[in-house]
């Protein structure tokens, strides 16, 4: 499995770098330490200045090589050694969301490792930031870590979904990977307003998913409550969900339940991982 792990040398890129490790633990893997220096930071003047390759590689490249190997010993003390896992640097200067495809591609990577900040929540790493860019630009499995999410065994995992299949099956092969490494229990959720019912197409789509993750002896969870995101928050509370997966194409249903009040009060998710599926 080829793993890449962003990182901007701060607290909560360590913390999800900390997280993969821990979770992938039993699997082979190769992962990519890649830093990114970013022309974007200086394009932003307007004097025209625009540094020469001999300048990039002095001022930018070395210093981040340099920051990499401090971040792989710190691995090598950190974490007890593992016959499986291979970590490699990476450093890039360009445009982020440009080189991470760009590394994407050339090692063919299968899954993507971002921290973010815990405090904005939800809305600010679907909307805002690296890590919201990532997720929306990037077609890429992305595992979000918040800064206060701490490694342990993976017991429950919610899959939010409103039933309408606009993506492939495929989707979610990578999902299932983790389902089966983990050995979790799967928990599908719906969330509707009082009163709704499940439409025909929707029904049938229920079927083709349980039919899918029958393996995995899902079960299911209808939540209603006049706020949304209240039943969402008792659920994962309630539950100990200690991971939300879900179809990067229904990040718009989950925006929309999330986000029509106030946003402040959503902090539910602060610590749990975030796991986006892409086709």
């Amino acid at each position: 499995m080829n793993i890449l792990l962003p990182t901007d040398f701060s607290e909560n890129s360590w913390n999800a770098i900390s997280y993969a490790i821990d979770l992938f633990e039993p699997v082979v893997c190769n992962f990519y330490l890649l830093h990114v220096n970013r022309a974007d930071t200086f394009m932003a003047g307007d004097s025209g200045y625009v540094p020469t390759a001999d300048q990039i590689e002095e001022i930018y490249v070395k210093p981040s090589k340099q920051k990499l190997r401090t971040l792989l010993n710190d691995i090598q003390d950190h974490h007890k050694p593992n016959n499986n896992h291979k970590f490699y640097a990476l450093s890039d200067y360009g445009f982020f969301i440009e080189s991470i495809r760009k590394y994407v591609t050339k090692k063919k990577i299968d899954l993507l490792v971002m921290g973010t900040k815990g405090a904005s929540g939800l809305k600010e790493y679907i909307v805002g930031s690296n890590t919201g860019d990532i997720i929306t630009k990037v077609k890429c499995t992305t595992l979000v870590v918040p800064e206060d999410a701490k490694y342990n065994t993976i017991k429950e995992i919610a899959f939010p979904t409103d039933y309408n299949l606009s993506y492939d099956l495929m989707a979610l092969q990578p999902f299932t990977d983790i389902l089966k490494m983990v050995n979790a229990s799967l928990r599908v959720v719906h969330i509707q307003k009082t009163g709704a019912e499940l439409n025909t197409e929707q029904l049938e789509n229920k079927d083709v998913l349980n039919d899918y993750f029958e393996e995995f002896k899902p079960s299911y969870h209808f939540l209603t409550n006049a706020k949304v995101e209240d039943a969402i928050q008792c659920f994962v509370e309630s539950r100990d969900i200690n991971m939300i997966a879900m179809v990067a194409k229904n990040l718009n249903y989950f925006q929309s339940i999330l986000f029509h009040s106030n946003v402040e009060k959503i902090t539910y998710h602060t610590n749990i991982p975030f796991l986006v599926l892409h086709e």
